[in-house]
């Protein structure tokens, strides 16, 4: 007994198209073009900068800087006792005195007063409140720079003594003979500014 064939099943019926793929594709579509373009335009942007070298490299400053005080010992220097004068008037002077004078560095004192300063090697060193000089003496030149009054004892062969004649308080600057005018040159206009003026031919 002859069979009839079996009808051919029906196809499974497609599944319903998923709206949030299709707008995922979408996205994805729309997105890729956008990244392409913004490197683009970084790429660029950021070609026209020259590149630096290695970036691990420390950066060099140039210049020069100013070698602190205290680099050289410090000098030991005699100063007189302090009168009420010049614990008035010397610290005005302190207060102005550079760390570089005329070239040359500031250095530490050893000193009984704090009105001693020093620059250089060999030092130069200055006293504020010292003992009058008077003019006249041998070995002695009057010399005036930037209104300021100095005498200048040239008698000891190591050093040239510069005192001043014309401030109510004696600044003393002990220049070696190896070393010119300059630094006296430099400290007259601070001393012209800070201590007060006296008449240098008044005498007691």
């Amino acid at each position: 007994m002859s069979t009839a064939p079996d009808a051919p099943a029906d196809p499974a019926p497609s599944p319903a198209p998923d709206p949030l793929r299709r707008a995922a594709l979408i996205a994805l579509a729309v997105a890729v073009p956008l990244v392409a373009a913004l490197l683009v335009v970084v790429n660029v942007v950021g070609g026209n900068e020259e590149p630096d070298g290695d970036d691990d490299a420390v950066a060099e400053i140039s210049g020069t800087t100013s070698a602190p005080r205290g680099d050289l010992p410090p000098v030991e220097v005699d100063t007189p006792e302090v009168t009420p004068e010049a614990e008035l008037a010397c610290p005005v002077l302190m207060d102005q005195l550079p760390l570089e004078l005329a070239g040359e560095t500031s250095r530490m004192v050893n000193s009984d007063s704090v009105f001693a300063y020093a620059w250089g090697d060999p030092a130069q060193v200055l006293i504020c409140g010292v003992d009058p000089v008077t003019a006249g003496q041998p070995d002695t030149t009057e010399i005036q720079l930037s209104g300021v009054q100095w005498l200048v004892d040239t008698s000891a062969p190591e050093a040239n003594v510069w005192t001043t004649v014309d401030r109510l308080v004696p600044v003393q600057v002990t220049v070696p003979e190896s070393a010119d005018s300059s630094l006296p040159q430099a400290l007259s206009p601070i001393i012209a500014t800070t201590l007060p003026v006296t008449d240098p031919s008044a005498t007691d």
